[in-house]
């Protein structure tokens, strides 16, 4: 089969409809590109585990579509799900722990119970960094002491992979799934995304439940689609949407989401839009990555777009101290759940796990976990409740809120994930496409970021440009 013959959801669908591959066929040609790229070859090494009931599944749904025709476009696609995401089948849920390595949740997470009513096919679990890159300063992104080192398949052992959705961003890329799901607390679907020439969104907080999801910090906390296109995205957030009445925040969005944000995908979407640009966030970038940024910001504006070149967001997007507080919270609650077959049941007895196997468990340190278990884990510490009253006020009514509302902007424009910490902060959207390649290869993305539940618009923005430019190409793995 040609990689890019059946290379997205709306391919695939069309390929299945005149019969020329099915959704068995399609899930064995991706477990042989697993087969050949993730354990040896250039060993990307982004999958964890495979669901043994694949085949089974997408034969069943086979059958289905001949029967009763399609549920709808996610009807025999396979799907990788990040290992910090419950399924309730005969895959383990680990976070990339070892300590977790037992652990086999009660049921689906939320999410997963979408996907699979939309008829998607979870072919199997995807590596992360560890905690979901919430265990020590310094881990390297896709490092987990379970799964090992995820490599970026666009430059193995030579560009970041981004984290913590590694895996499923990497899988993706190299063509081990057609779309994964990441979580995000800071950044972890648009590192990855950006990292891997990919199109990552990360949802306002509430728009998909949280529920049956290894958590960082309730207040930050969301799911989200990684593909290869902008249409494939939108295809899969329209399903993980819906109220759900284990998660509160989910009522929040009830009048606001949608199943289908397929409306949204306008090639004109960037005429008449005003966006900003908050140069502060460009730091750290080479030279050549600066070149494609101020190429991208040209792209925008030749599509339509007004630029607003430099704006300010006056917020501090780096301190830690609310996911420090509910990391433990959070946390102690997932794990008072597990099964007796797993060795921790509280961040207290992870701790104690990873020093009585240092050598395979602490690679990187554990400051992280040591620092969460200091609070209370009651949420009552004066310091912390300030901390989230600020981050709130800082960046929502005083950072994007304002900034936005005094340019009268559609969005924020950022370079791969270096605005993710004030979105995250606030609980906003983001989505980030690609933007090209340096000389050498490297992936580099563009960021739109906004209010709480525009994504419809992001998607606009970010289809107007992905179709104007369409800068994404496969990997070349060999």
């Amino acid at each position: 089969m040609q990689l890019n013959k059946f290379d997205t959801i709306l391919d695939i669908q069309q390929a299945f409809y005149q019969q020329q591959i099915s959704a068995l066929q399609l899930t064995k040609y991706y477990l042989e590109r697993i087969a050949n790229f993730d354990k040896q070859g250039p060993t990307i090494n982004a999958i964890t585990e495979l669901n043994p009931d694949a085949l089974h599944i997408a034969e069943a749904l086979d059958i289905e579509r001949e029967q009763k025709g399609i549920r709808g476009p996610l009807h025999g696609i396979p799907i990788l799900l990040k290992d910090n995401i419950d399924t309730g089948d005969h895959m383990h849920t680990s976070a990339g722990s070892i300590a977790l390595a037992n652990n086999y949740a009660k049921e689906d997470a939320f999410v997963v119970e979408k996907l699979r009513e939309a008829g998607a096919i979870i072919i199997g679990k995807a590596n992360l960094t560890e905690w979901a890159n919430f265990m020590t300063m310094g881990m390297p992104n896709g490092y987990s002491s379970r799964g090992g080192q995820v490599l970026n398949p666009y430059g193995p052992g030579i560009f970041d992979v981004g984290g913590s959705s590694s895996g499923p961003g990497a899988a993706v890329a190299a063509s081990f799934a057609t779309a994964s799901i990441g979580t995000e607390t800071s950044g972890s679907i648009l590192s990855p995304a950006s990292s891997n020439t990919l199109v990552g969104i990360k949802p306002t907080v509430g728009l998909i439940s949280r529920s049956g999801i290894i958590p960082i910090s309730h207040s930050q906390d969301t799911a989200g689609p990684l593909a290869k296109t902008v249409t494939d995205a939108a295809i899969v957030l329209g399903a993980l949407t819906g109220q759900d009445d284990k998660d509160p925040a989910t009522c929040l969005s009830s009048k606001q989401s949608q199943t289908n944000y397929r409306y949204s995908l306008n090639k004109d979407g960037l005429k008449g839009a005003t966006l900003g640009v908050d140069r502060n966030y460009f730091a750290g970038l080479s030279e050549e990555e600066a070149e494609l940024i101020d190429m991208a910001l040209e792209d925008l504006a030749y599509q339509g777009a007004t630029i607003l070149d430099p704006v300010e967001i006056q917020a501090d997007p780096n301190d830690i101290n609310v996911m420090i507080h509910e990391f433990k919270t959070g946390l102690n609650a997932y794990l008072a759940n597990v099964s007796n077959q797993v060795p921790v049941q509280s961040l207290a007895e992870v701790i104690e796990y990873n020093e009585q196997h240092a050598e395979r468990a602490l690679k990187y340190g554990q400051t992280l976990l040591t620092a969460s278990e200091k609070t209370s884990g009651t949420l009552t510490e004066p310091s912390y409740i300030q901390a989230r009253l600020n981050d709130i006020r800082q960046a929502q009514s005083e950072g994007i809120d304002a900034v936005m509302d005094k340019h009268e902007l559609d969005a924020l424009v950022f370079v791969n994930n270096h605005g993710a910490g004030i979105a995250a902060k606030a609980g906003y959207p983001s989505i980030t496409i690609p933007a090209g390649y340096t000389s050498s290869g490297k992936p580099v993305g563009l960021t739109f970021a906004g209010k709480a539940f525009t994504e419809e618009k992001l998607i606009e923005l970010a289809y107007a440009y992905e179709q104007a430019t369409k800068h994404r190409r496969n990997p070349v793995l060999d």
